[in-house]
């Protein structure tokens, strides 16, 4: 067996990390390749014939190449379910909608604030300006939801990929010194002391200053 993930060469793409954290969560061994965004590496031909978007991440496994974060984790738990490998949805068909639920939310709303925070602001340099009226809003929109299924150390009472791609998204605010709440606070740190995530924290702790 096979499997290659192509991410950003910056190691910022929280889809590409969200693939990352689903295959070290899964313990499958792969290679890692960089695809440099900046020189629109991911629009030539060596990378579109492999990624039918265009975008990264991309998973390779075997002959097989799929694009898309989401599709990605749900295809690696489908090939590679629990109980041998640890599963990165919850097993209740309900929690597992309301996973997929935040999945898509975060990918697809709050586009002032990804735009004002983006997660270069999180792994590099911090944002200087406050955020404009229309982040704040959807800083708080963030919040208000992130309040409502926060209910201590995980959504579901045990770890699944949502928790990383939510924690992802409100480390934008955490990172940067924005109000959150204690609690959330709490939440976030707590996911990024997985020893998947500390992982993906090496390969930017090997980026050249």
């Amino acid at each position: 067996m096979s499997l290659k993930l192509y991410v950003d060469s910056q190691f910022t793409s929280p889809y590409a990390i969200s693939a990352f954290v689903a295959l070290r969560e899964k313990g499958l061994d792969f290679e890692l390749e960089t695809v440099d965004l900046e020189a629109g590496k991911n629009k030539e031909l060596s990378y579109t014939g492999k990624a039918l978007t265009g975008r990264v991440p991309c998973l390779v496994h075997n002959d097989f190449m799929l694009t898309e974060s989401s599709a990605i984790t749900e295809y690696l738990d489908e090939m590679f379910p629990a109980p041998e490998h640890r599963a990165l949805y919850p097993v209740l068909p309900q929690k597992r909608a309301v996973a997929r639920q935040i999945q898509a939310w975060v990918r697809s709303d709050l586009g002032a604030l990804r735009e004002e925070r983006s997660t270069y602001t999180v792994f590099y340099r911090r944002a200087e300006q406050p955020l404009s009226p229309a982040a704040q809003a959807a800083a708080d929109k963030l919040v208000h939801l992130a309040e409502r299924v926060i209910d201590g150390p995980y959504l579901f009472g045990r770890w699944c990929i949502a928790d990383t791609d939510l924690a992802i998204m409100l480390s934008r605010l955490v990172m940067n010194g924005d109000p959150v709440p204690q609690k959330l606070k709490d939440y976030v740190a707590h996911q990024w002391q997985r020893e998947s995530l500390q992982d993906w924290l090496k390969n930017i702790n090997l980026m050249p200053a």
